[in-house]
């Protein structure tokens, strides 16, 4: 699985996007989704936290939404730190949003999402995590 995205697929993206919703966000500093948050925060990232549980709370002083379609900014990638079962209805909202990406963290993979996502011209990560990606030495050597 590793292997079926390139370094410059990756970088692509990463360069491309400057909006990012991150669904199943925690203002628990000890979950993956709030240490992801951060980093892309510091990457200098529009992040908007999506969570019902969250509604209306601050994570990492950004207001946390309970659903896409209220955020009124547009939304480049979908960062999804939900089950693989929840994708699907994840991408739907997306492509409702004219989101550009779907991104889906380590351990999240779901074909019939990624064919959907792609079908309505969105790119699509999966079993990935942009805070590791944004880490790899091909930032560093060459930011552009």
């Amino acid at each position: 699985m590793m292997d079926k995205y390139t370094d410059s697929y990756i970088k692509e993206i990463l360069q491309e996007v400057k909006t990012i919703a991150v669904i199943g966000a925690s203002g628990k500093s000890n979950r993956d989704s709030f240490v992801v948050m951060k980093s892309l925060l510091e990457h200098g990232y529009k992040v908007f936290p999506v969570n019902p549980n969250e509604k209306d709370n601050l994570i990492l002083g950004q207001l946390c939404y309970s659903s896409m379609d209220l955020i009124e900014e547009p939304i480049d990638m979908v960062d999804i730190f939900r089950a693989s079962d929840a994708v699907l209805g994840v991408t739907e909202e997306a492509i409702t949003i004219q989101a550009k990406v779907i991104w889906m963290q380590l351990d999240i993979i779901n074909y019939d999402a990624e064919e959907l996502a792609q079908e309505a011209g969105l790119k699509v990560v999966m079993d990935r995590c942009p805070k590791i990606e944004l880490n790899k030495p091909y930032w560093t050597s060459n930011k552009n």
